[in-house]
């Protein structure tokens, strides 16, 4: 049969359009305006830049919901927080996963710098938004993310933020250990117990906080545990340098070790190892240290915070857990076995009730040390003969 007498017929082809999101299932039908949602957030917490991010979240508010298209979702906002990255931008992070929960269809940012000053966090954010069908606009520099070159405009943008916080940490930076070489003292006052900013910028004592202190130092020498001084102050409803009313261990532990309530400084104990993460690092001599001496006003005398030091690295080397029970705790060594004398209560439920001293090791080994036994009496007696050929 000859095929080439039939007619030639053109093929038919007809369009069936998307009906429903490949991101979240829904038919396009049933969303006919953008659900639209803004992010703001400025990086301190100065009165300037509050009032700057109370005119963010009002701007944006009017703008959506004076856009018939759009349906206001909300203004997302971070108050007080860098940029460098999105650990702890609370509500960056609620946004981005409202976003990938198919809540949001548009967001709104100032820029891209607003958004995010690292690269890596742009890109990637930008990117998992994209894959939900989910634009970022960016109103600065006239970008959306859905376009065929947004992603490179971001990649630029990002990268030259990330430099701008850079250039503006290292400036930051040499700022203050510049103060640190002229010897200018700074403090975190709100969480110092103790001083105050002066009118002339130095630290001035602030004199019912460092009678406290002083009390902490007193109790600490006269043989009290850092635990029983954290008791106590809790027990008096005196507040921590940071307004709580527990007192922890780590807390009195800190104010006995501050070199600041003698009057001295030691300045860049700590410095920041990378802009973008924010990591903090102990100074163990990879930067310049400053030691300003008389910097300030003393709440406690030099001696005292000598002998502070002196009883923690005691303590410290005793190697087992002390307690403040009495006064000669841990202070009376065994000539025998190098152990620790302790109190004991004799006939306890008699009249010749009495607290001896001897050694917690005197039974326990098979040799019974050969110290004797010595009442408070007597240890307070010797105490006094030994202190006054001492002092004259």
């Amino acid at each position: 049969m000859d095929n080439s007498s039939k007619p030639t017929v053109k093929p038919t082809i007809t369009v069936r359009p998307v009906t429903i999101s490949r991101s979240t299932t829904n038919p396009f039908a049933s969303i006919d305006k953008k659900r639209v949602a803004a992010y703001a957030r400025v990086s301190t917490d100065d009165e300037e830049q509050l009032n700057s991010y109370e005119a963010q979240v009002d701007f944006y508010t009017q703008q959506i919901q004076s856009n018939e298209n759009w349906i206001f979702v909300e203004v997302y906002a971070d108050e007080g927080i860098s940029g460098t990255r999105t650990k702890g931008r609370d509500d960056f992070n609620r946004m981005v996963a409202d976003a990938l929960d198919g809540k949001i269809d548009l967001i709104i940012t100032k820029s891209v710098s607003r958004f995010a000053r690292n690269t890596v966090d742009s890109l990637v954010t930008v990117r998992k938004l994209k894959e939900k069908d989910v634009e970022v606009y960016f109103e600065k520099e006239n970008i959306y993310t859905m376009d065929s070159k947004g992603e490179l405009l971001i990649t630029i943008m990002s990268s030259l933020a990330q430099e701008e916080s850079r250039s503006i940490s290292e400036n930051v930076t040499w700022g203050q250990r510049k103060r640190m070489q002229d010897g200018k003292v700074s403090m975190a006052y709100k969480r110092f117990l103790g001083y105050c900013k002066g009118e002339d910028g130095t630290p001035q004592i602030v004199e019912a906080e460092a009678e406290v202190i002083r009390q902490i130092y007193a109790m600490f020498l006269n043989g009290k545990t850092y635990r029983e001084i954290a008791s106590y102050l809790t027990e008096c409803g005196i507040s921590t340098p940071g307004g709580k009313p527990v007192w922890s261990v780590s807390t009195v532990q800190s104010i006995l070790k501050n070199e600041k309530y003698a009057g001295n400084a030691v300045l860049q104990k700590k410095f920041t190892v990378d802009f973008l993460t924010k990591k903090v690092k102990v100074n163990e001599g990879e930067v310049p240290q400053y030691f300003v001496e008389n910097s300030h006003s003393a709440i406690v005398s030099a001696e005292t915070f000598k002998l502070a030091q002196g009883e923690i690295q005691r303590r410290k080397a005793i190697g087992k857990r002390l307690s403040g029970s009495g006064l000669f705790v841990c202070k009376i060594v065994c000539g025998d076995c190098d152990g620790f004398y302790g109190s004991k209560v004799w006939h306890s439920n008699t009249e010749h009730r009495c607290v001896i001293w001897q050694c917690n090791h005197k039974y326990k080994g098979e040799d019974t040390c050969r110290t004797p036994h010595l009442t408070e009496d007597e240890i307070k007696n010797r105490f006094c003969v030994g202190f006054q050929s001492i002092s004259s």
